[in-house]
């Protein structure tokens, strides 16, 4: 493969690279973008800036695409040539806003020319590139309605996943739009659909204004990378609204969603990340018992504190043995309370466990009303801002990805399929139920061993 270190860099290529990015993408960083991409790159140059596709479709890594090119030619008006160049990716969570980050950097890794164009790259005090041209690109959070974002200005911001914001309102409006306000700077909303929320009115009020703004719809179907199998799999088995919303990235109502995509934001807003036990907080784990082809997952969450973090995360597909031997690993690294799904042959790996003491949950009892009760709880804690989780995906062996999201926007009463990871969460918030002010006390279906 032809090296772009070894491209003659004439004054025509790099004029053109300037004006085309898709051109700088080909030639400059060796990547074809698929066609949503690039006419995502050539299109977006409006003021306010609008994409909205299904998931893999691959935003994040466009947008890494589009910050390399406008950080290293400095893409704004002629007037603002004398400033620094200020870039951002915000999101709200730093583990989502990140993302685009760590794109970055292995677009760079592919381009000997590109990487000599970067002084350094930090993960400290938060993410961010300096280019050797003074351009800046940062990472942040907009937790805290984006107060770490006050006091700095910008030239191009992207808020990624805009849908999970809980007050998109206040964030963009007057943070930060205020935060382009000196430069005339771009602001790029990039998102998958979560129900006809905020950013479907925004993409509407761009859609009838085009002087001010551009938007894009993209499907998975796009992005020639992803698997057509898995794709066509998920269309057969899916509800048509999540089949519109996932894999077409269309906005569809979610008024029949048992969790609320607010209660998820703010989830996903308020939590601290994954971390290791701290001396004298109080755990409880959950654990969903996978049975043939399923997944076994453990989910443990910090009860000390308020709301309720999510801080562990075991998912794995092993043998009876090896899933209570890694149960009893994770009731000595985080000590307290073990529930357990006891529904067939939980109940064997119960009584192997007796020494821990674990306690049961049968999904089956009371005609199947046990899980509902289940479900329930977890709605609860959601509807009352009790329980927070961070961004979790994990890749499987076939190169599909799961992600614990996904599961809680599929979980509903009737649910036929197998999630694993919103039963395990379920399960380590069930002791608690009735526990939150002013709930509905439910009783709980649990068997001691």
């Amino acid at each position: 493969m032809r090296l772009v270190a070894d491209m003659k860099l004439s004054q025509e290529n790099l004029k053109r690279a300037i004006n085309d990015p898709v051109y700088f993408a080909r030639e400059f960083l060796e990547i074809e973008p698929h066609p949503g991409q690039a006419k995502w790159l050539s299109c977006s140059t409006r003021p306010e800036n609008a994409l909205h596709t299904g998931n893999r479709w691959g935003k994040s890594f466009v947008q890494a695409i589009k910050f390399l090119h406008r950080c290293i030619f400095k893409i704004r008006k002629p007037a603002y040539r004398g400033l620094k160049y200020q870039a951002a990716n915000v999101s709200i969570t730093l583990d989502q806003a990140q993302i685009v980050y760590y794109h970055i950097l292995a677009l760079l890794n592919r381009s000997k020319f590109i990487s000599a164009l970067v002084g350094e790259a930090l993960l400290t005090p938060f993410p961010h590139i300096r280019f050797g041209n003074g351009a800046l690109f940062w990472a942040r959070s907009t937790q805290n309605n984006a107060e770490y974002l006050l006091g700095h200005d910008f030239d191009f911001i992207n808020f990624d996943e805009v849908a999970y914001e809980t007050n998109p309102e206040y964030v963009i409006d007057q943070v930060l739009v205020m935060r382009l306000a000196d430069r005339e700077g771009t602001l790029d909303f990039t998102s998958t659909p979560k129900g006809r929320n905020w950013i479907f009115r925004k993409c509407q009020q761009l859609g009838n204004n085009p002087n001010l703004g551009y938007v894009q719809n993209g499907d998975c179907l796009q992005n020639p990378h992803i698997s057509r199998e898995y794709l066509e799999f998920r269309q057969r088995t899916l509800s048509e609204k999540k089949v519109a919303q996932n894999i077409f990235g269309q906005f569809v109502d979610e008024e029949n969603s048992l969790l609320k995509e607010e209660q998820i934001a703010w989830a996903l807003a308020n939590s601290t990340g994954l971390c290791p036990p701290i001396g004298g907080h109080a755990y409880i784990t959950g654990w969903d018992l996978g049975r043939k082809q399923s997944w076994t997952v453990g989910i443990t969450i910090d009860i000390s504190v308020r709301p309720y973090q999510m801080v562990s995360l075991e998912r794995f597909q092993k043998d009876w043995l090896e899933q209570m031997e890694i149960i009893r690993q994770k009731k000595r690294l985080y000590p307290g309370l073990v529930v357990i799904d006891s529904t067939g042959i939980g109940d064997v790996i119960m009584a192997e466990l007796a020494d821990i003491k674990p306690v049961g949950f049968h999904f089956g009892e009371r005609g199947g009303r046990a899980k509902l009760d289940l479900i329930s709880n977890l709605q609860l804690l959601h509807l009352k801002n009790q329980i927070a989780y961070p961004v979790l995906e994990q890749f499987t062996e076939k190169g599909n990805i799961w992600s614990l999201l996904d599961e809680l926007r599929e979980l509903s009463w009737d649910s036929k399929e197998s999630l694993d990871g919103a039963m395990a969460l379920a399960l380590a918030l069930w002791p608690l139920c009735g526990s939150v002010e002013n709930s509905v006390i439910l009783s709980p279906q649990i068997a001691s061993f």
